[in-house]
């Protein structure tokens, strides 16, 4: 019997680096997001230490008051906190959709083969947590079933921060990965949201938010930037949304995923990088409309949402009790084991299928790190808490504290595993930077062959 021969050809490479036009964006995007982070860490902290001060109650009665009481009719009658959570991160969703869309026509999701590592790690880095969330609180009696997504989101906003302090120079490829599993995770936490997460659904209420959104898209598709009918369009489907029971923030993902990416090049002309994919993405409505509100998400809705959402008291509270707590343990064990083993692992299944190498800049210790940096999960993992379980309630409090542990807990080992590889980091950003000719395009992106 003849041997199976080997297929020829050079092994596909994960996390190679993409092309100048996306390290440009991304590196933009991470930029803006860092400074995010740093804001959000902010907000937590100042909740946790006014949550735990002797003017608790001024922090517990600001979250509770009603700025809109008459808003009953159309279930707007919703406290502060209530409308940070709905409101505010109807802001970072639509930034989201945004992303998402860019993904798929200019980005990593374009490629099937490319956007296969993406979507099969972040599918892991959701199913494993959720798996052991289900047993540790089924093996306990299972109580709190509800609360089985709250592990399986990541905080891209608190990752970037933590690679802020550790001063890490992640290089390209791991960066953009990073993101856009970032991106498909949220794309799968709104999915789950919506499905999942929904009370008291209205179909009336939600063909009119569709309605809203298509009008919106119209707009948006044939150039029409009128900003006095897209914003009321917008506040439409959110009101509608939310009416309609479904989360108002996934109006914003909708929102955004309307907004065309690609600005209209005149027929024939050619792309002035060159490239296969059209640096018209950077100067299309979508990249504009993100220029515009990513800056708003990440440096004030997501802090202001942290501010108010992670304001959990311990004085008084048995921390013996609440770290024994089975919701408490499936939280942080889903965080930290979960995502880790979970992206770290489907990846390297992948990579064993299909016979692809890692880029000779990478190492599967850099893989873990990201891996453990994914278990950073704050902002979604809070509101599905909060919609879990409610807002205010004792659950809430234990999965607030959870969150919390299980994402410091990420943080720190995410951070140790990082700065061992720091110095490797900047031997690659510095070759990442080379520019010899000056044309403004660093060398690696026009030679990937040279070193």
């Amino acid at each position: 019997m003849t041997p199976r021969t080997p297929p020829s050809g050079p092994r596909p490479r994960l996390f190679s680096r993409s092309s100048w036009p996306q390290a440009r964006h991304l590196a933009d995007v991470l930029r803006t997001e860092t400074v995010g982070g740093a804001l959000l860490l902010s907000g937590a902290v100042i909740a946790l230490i006014w949550a735990n001060s002797p003017w608790s109650d001024s922090y517990t009665r600001l979250g509770a008051a009603v700025p809109w009481p008459g808003g009953a009719p159309w279930h707007l009658d919703l406290d502060v906190a209530t409308w940070t959570a709905d409101g505010l991160l109807a802001i970072f969703f639509f930034v989201v959709g945004l992303e998402l869309k860019r993904e798929f026509v200019a980005g990593e999701l374009r490629d099937p083969r490319r956007a296969a590592l993406p979507i099969a790690a972040a599918l892991g880095g959701m199913l494993l947590p959720a798996l052991i969330y289900v047993a540790v609180v089924l093996s306990a009696g299972g109580e709190g079933l509800r609360g089985w997504a709250i592990p399986t989101a990541t905080d891209i906003a608190f990752a970037l921060a933590v690679l802020a302090v550790v001063s890490s120079h992640l290089p390209q490829g791991l960066r953009a990965f990073l993101l856009t599993l970032a991106v498909v995770d949220d794309l799968f936490a709104i999915t789950i949201i919506a499905i999942f997460y929904t009370a008291d659904f209205h179909p009336v209420a939600l063909l009119a938010a569709v309605a809203a959104v298509g009008l919106f898209a119209v707009l948006v598709q044939r150039g029409r930037t009128w900003w006095w009918a897209l914003i009321p369009l917008a506040i439409a489907a959110w009101t509608l949304m939310h009416a309609s029971g479904v989360h108002a923030t996934v109006a914003g993902v909708l929102l955004g995923f309307t907004v065309p990416v690609l600005a209209r090049r005149p027929t024939g002309e050619r792309s002035t990088t060159g490239d296969t994919v059209p640096d018209a993405a950077e100067a299309g409505l979508a990249a504009r409309l993100e220029h515009r509100w990513r800056p708003v998400s990440a440096g004030i809705a997501v802090p202001i949402f942290a501010l108010f959402a992670a304001g959990v008291t311990v004085r008084g509270t048995d921390l013996g009790a609440l770290l024994s707590d089975p919701m408490v343990i499936a939280i942080v064990a889903g965080l930290v084991f979960g995502k880790s083993i979970g992206i770290f692992g489907s990846t390297y299944l992948l990579a064993r299928f299909t016979r692809a190498e890692l880029d000779e800049d990478i190492t599967w210790a850099d893989l873990l790190g990201i891996a453990l940096l994914a278990g950073v999960g704050f902002t979604v993992s809070l509101l599905i808490g909060d919609l879990a379980f409610g807002a205010g309630s004792i659950a809430d409090d234990r999965v607030k504290a959870a969150v919390l542990l299980g994402s410091l807990i990420s943080a720190g080992l995410a951070a140790t595993v990082l700065a061992r590889r720091n110095v490797a980091y900047r031997r690659v950003a510095e070759r990442e930077r080379l520019d010899a000719d000056g044309d403004g395009v660093p060398d690696v992106y026009q030679h990937p062959d040279a070193r």
